[in-house]
């Protein structure tokens, strides 16, 4: 019977992260409230973000878990201007800059315009790729920060949704291993006013969407 139990979690799920816990934190959760031993997520989600994360159950799935780390995906973010940071977004080490003219709507769109399509983009300090075996992050942690080389990523759509100085609100349609951090960063430096990413949700995954999404208890 207990097999049979088993079987029954086995798969896909798409999982609302909240703030605070890694990726790794949650599908610690899925393994305890499963009792599956196989269990792996389908793209990171910072701890500061939230929203959808896939997780595979069982080994039969995470042996297919690239599937879903290639799906189309869409965030919606918010941007703040006047601030730097060496994470670049709100849970580094912030600081606030001079801005000497505040950018209009329609300079901040002729700037987004930049980063839709394929783009060649950097990748935070504080990620997990990996350089030498070791991830970025935990050699930046030690004060050595690696400037990490750029990538061509796939940037589908980018909707502007609102605007008040120093706030921005988008909704960014991307393909796989596009960092958020790394367009709030960039476009701080294109406007000259410096941006941090301060908020972000993960909408969609694929087909797993927000409104599918169950927490990790509910796998009990």
């Amino acid at each position: 019977m207990k097999n049979e139990e088993m079987k029954k979690i086995e798969g896909f799920f798409a999982i609302n992260k909240e703030k605070g816990p890694t990726s790794h934190d949650i599908v610690d959760r899925v393994r305890r409230a499963t009792g599956v031993k196989k269990v792996g997520h389908a793209g990171t989600l910072d701890p500061m973000a939230k929203g959808v994360l896939v997780v595979a159950v069982g080994r039969k799935f995470t042996k297919r878990i690239s599937e879903h780390r290639k799906a189309e995906k869409v965030y919606l973010a918010t941007f703040e201007l006047g601030k730097i940071s060496d994470s670049w977004d709100a849970e580094g080490e912030v600081k606030a800059i001079e801005v000497k003219k505040e950018p209009l709507k329609k300079d901040i769109e002729s700037a987004l315009k930049n980063f839709e399509g394929e783009i060649n983009q950097r990748p935070p300090v504080y990620s997990a790729i990996k350089v030498n075996g070791v991830p970025s992050y935990k050699l930046a942690r030690k004060g050595k920060k690696p400037k990490l080389k750029k990538r061509k990523v796939l940037i589908k759509k980018i909707e502007f949704l609102n605007y008040q100085f120093p706030f921005i609100k988008l909704r960014i349609t991307t393909g796989s291993g596009v960092y958020i951090r790394s367009i709030a960063r960039d476009l701080g430096e294109r406007l000259n006013t410096g941006a941090i990413l301060t908020d972000l949700v993960r909408e969609r995954v694929g087909e797993f969407s927000l409104k599918d999404s169950i927490s990790p208890e509910d796998l009990k």
